[in-house]
């Protein structure tokens, strides 16, 4: 199952807000969501309008990034189609806090703010309350009751997270970027032998493959609630990755050449974090992510930029 999911901050994105204060674009967005993708002469017949009226409306949308064009060959030279390049649109107010101190910027993202996903089962996500939608069944990555989870697990695939570039609020230049989770495998109970390689990626650029050991579940996790069957998965392993100018370690040892160059967080209002196990993993043991109220730790996901 693959979703792409827009997170917005209003303060942030006021053109994208203003530009959804039509009827006609919010039709025309409904109409390739439902129908998939038309061009401008389909989109004006289904909805009835002129024309002319709709290649405005649809030019406002691209031009904010709600809808794609394409050429495509045409009876008579080429045609332009639409596509609608997301499907859920989410509005955030972020914490507008830059830094917590002199030298560092952090944020910490919920666990089911994720803005891509593409999992396959066995899968699920939990709340501190219960489980969330259906088990097992990929599409209930998609429900609104996700911003809730503490607790996700997927057998192959991703979640793809997009934090704020608060170092270009602060006007900071960045000399070092820090990630942190707490990560386990994932198998069909528990198993404290079950190697899985997680992959983690930053603006596209894949910084490191970890071969989580096990699925731990040899005792409760210290924050793992109480109706949370035992047999389930408990806790994993606190990840910490430190992007700098000349590579990327995770604890204290080099594991990639990546560098905050090849980053290039300086022309990014956004940075792309993207979590997961992939196909041709040599152990696709699956992924467990644990948040606020799940394991040892109940930290989100964490990113921290060290001002140079």
């Amino acid at each position: 199952m693959s979703t792409e999911i827009m997170v917005v901050d209003p303060l942030e994105r006021l053109d994208l807000l203003k530009s959804l204060a039509s009827e006609v674009r919010v039709r025309i967005l409904d109409l390739l969501h439902r129908k998939g993708p038309k061009n401008v002469n389909q989109v004006a017949e289904e909805l009835g309008l002129p024309q002319s009226t709709i290649s405005a409306n649809i030019q406002v949308l691209v031009d904010v990034g709600l809808i794609e064009t394409k050429s495509q060959k045409a009876r008579k030279g080429s045609q332009k189609v639409c596509y609608s390049t997301f499907s859920e649109l989410v509005v955030v107010f972020k914490d507008r806090t830059p830094a917590q101190d002199l030298g560092v910027i952090e944020v910490a993202m919920p666990l089911g703010l994720y803005t891509r996903c593409e999992v396959s089962a066995p899968c699920g996500l939990c709340s501190k309350d219960g489980v969330i939608g259906l088990l097992d069944v990929p599409d209930t990555f998609l429900d609104p009751d996700r911003m809730r989870a503490g607790l996700l697990w997927f057998t192959r695939g991703f979640v793809e997270y997009q934090f704020p570039n608060n170092a270009t609020l602060a006007n900071a230049k960045v000399g070092g970027l820090e990630l942190a989770m707490e990560l386990s495998s994932e198998v069909p109970g528990t198993s404290k032998d079950w190697p899985s390689d997680i992959t983690v990626a930053i603006n596209g650029h894949e910084i490191d493959t970890w071969t989580a050991p096990a699925d731990y579940g040899d005792k409760r996790g210290k924050h793992t609630p109480g109706w949370w069957k035992l047999a389930g998965s408990q806790y994993g392993d606190l990840a910490h990755w430190r992007v700098t100018s000349n590579g990327t370690y995770r604890n204290k040892d080099k594991v990639s050449k990546c560098s905050l160059a090849d980053l290039e967080l300086e022309r990014h209002r956004s940075i792309r974090i993207r979590i997961g196990v992939k196909e041709d993993a040599r152990h696709p043991g699956g992924i467990n992510i644990f948040g606020s109220g799940f394991g040892n730790y109940s930290n989100d996901i964490v990113l921290r930029l060290l001002k140079a």
